[in-house]
């Protein structure tokens, strides 16, 4: 089963269903600073199916320095997107979605574009006129995939371009909500894949759901329900319990028992064992090899990631949440390594302080209460409770960059010297192969 994702260049969001999986990459336009394009953001947004279950990202890439640069500009992010920022790598078997312009539609720059791996998404900007109309037939007839962007209403435009695409993306917040039911049934009898981008609550997703939309791209499902007098639930429980064992150094004997106790996390620990993030040279059939292998830190750091999968036996490995929250902790230890190169313990407290940083939208409970469940360093802690002190103003800063707050971003940037808009970027990439390669289990 492919997921497919989009490259966009206009800053906004994107998305493509072309199959029933689907995924998002944008591209912005590149900076003034010609000389100085590897300075860009990449950002990336989930995109999630009728199940709730992650189907896709969107990566944005954008300029540190934020204004348009031209298409020669743009021809340059193109090709550090695909070579020196490993978007390759990050994507694995994803396609690209790349959303373009009029000019960069007409002009031979596509043609370094790999037909199988990408999909082209016109902007709104971009004109139904015979010249379009040819172009886009041509590009089809050469194996490409056409997407719109941006749909607000079935205008003569949309009419015109219909016939050449396969994807209609439409952003809930450019359309009036009572209009939205007309949008969907005067495209329904096109065979065509609809996403719902900008879906920022629950009741916008259910609606959309119930229109017939496929997929969805938002953060709404990250943002916790607080329910009061909530408890976690057994296998959640059971995890947290592993986890203070570990961190209060256990004995491996008194953590292979407590494993036991529960099967089905067992199971999903030798998943994730196995699979390609972790990178072991070779399989791991039993518990007690598993945990010997893999040894306390590393541990650890599985015990953290399956809080998100909490798999029943068959069920899929990656979540929205789980893949977010292992992207936070891989990148907030790149960055800590960064930082100081030489503290392994900083660098571990760094991954963790991450990759709990969700636990609250997982569980339904407040940070304090999943906090005082665990023996968690008075750093970790106070990066989770207040974002304050060194880990703090990484979690914040991460934060900040997946709500595409780029001035915010770029000020505490400043305040960073050790860290540059590239070197930032680099360390996001690598956490975004990494936890990309948690979906690949065997």
């Amino acid at each position: 089963m492919l997921i497919n994702s989009v490259l966009r260049f206009d800053g906004g969001e994107a998305g493509n269903p072309a199959m029933a999986q689907a995924a998002t990459v944008e591209v912005a336009d590149a900076c003034p600073r010609t000389s100085e394009i590897s300075d860009i953001f990449l950002g990336r947004q989930p995109i999630i199916d009728r199940k709730q279950e992650l189907v896709a990202f969107e990566l944005l890439f954008r300029s540190g320095y934020g204004a348009a640069g031209g298409i020669a500009a743009t021809a340059s992010v193109i090709a550090n997107a695909f070579s020196e920022l490993g978007i390759q790598n990050t994507l694995g078997p994803y396609r690209g979605f790349i959303n373009i312009d009029s000019e960069l539609l007409m002009s031979d720059l596509l043609g370094v574009l790999p037909c199988k791996q990408v999909v082209l998404e016109l902007l709104e900007t971009v004109e139904a006129n015979d010249d379009v109309i040819k172009r886009c037939d041509e590009l089809r007839r050469l194996g490409y995939r056409l997407a719109l962007d941006d749909v607000t209403e079935v205008n003569d435009r949309v009419k015109a371009l219909l016939p050449l695409v396969d994807v209609v993306k439409i952003d809930l917040m450019q359309i009036d909500w009572a209009a939205l039911p007309d949008i969907v049934n005067a495209l329904k009898p096109w065979p065509l894949s609809l996403v719902a981008e900008k879906v920022e609550s629950k009741k916008h997703a259910e609606r959309c759901m119930a229109l017939g939309f496929q997929l969805f791209q938002g953060y709404y499902f990250a943002q916790p329900e607080i329910v009061s007098g909530k408890r976690a639930e057994p296998s959640e429980m059971a995890l947290l319990r592993l986890l203070a064992l570990i961190l209060g150094d256990a004995e491996l004997a008194e953590i292979e028992l407590e494993f036991k106790r529960h099967p089905h996390l067992v199971y999903n620990l030798m998943r994730i064992a196995n699979s390609a993030a972790c990178g072991l040279p070779q399989k791991i059939d039993s518990l007690r090899q598993c945990i010997m292998i893999l040894g306390r830190s590393q541990l650890q750091k599985w015990v953290q990631l399956l809080l998100y999968t909490l798999g029943r036996p068959g069920a899929r490995l990656v979540s929205p949440l789980m893949l977010m929250a292992a992207t936070r902790g891989k990148w907030m230890e790149a960055l800590a390594r960064g930082q100081r190169a030489g503290d392994v313990k900083y660098h571990d407290r760094a991954f963790m302080a991450g990759i709990l940083s969700l636990l609250d939208a997982l569980l339904g409970l407040q940070m304090s209460d999943v906090v005082g469940e665990l023996n968690l360093a008075d750093e970790v802690k106070s990066a989770l409770l207040t974002r304050r002190g060194a880990l703090g103003n990484l979690l914040l800063l991460i934060e900040k960059k997946e709500a595409n707050d780029l001035s915010a971003v770029s000020c505490m940037l400043r305040d960073l010297p050790d860290f540059t808009p590239a070197r930032f970027t680099t360390a996001e990439l690598e956490a975004a192969a990494w936890a990309n390669g948690l979906g690949r289990a065997a």
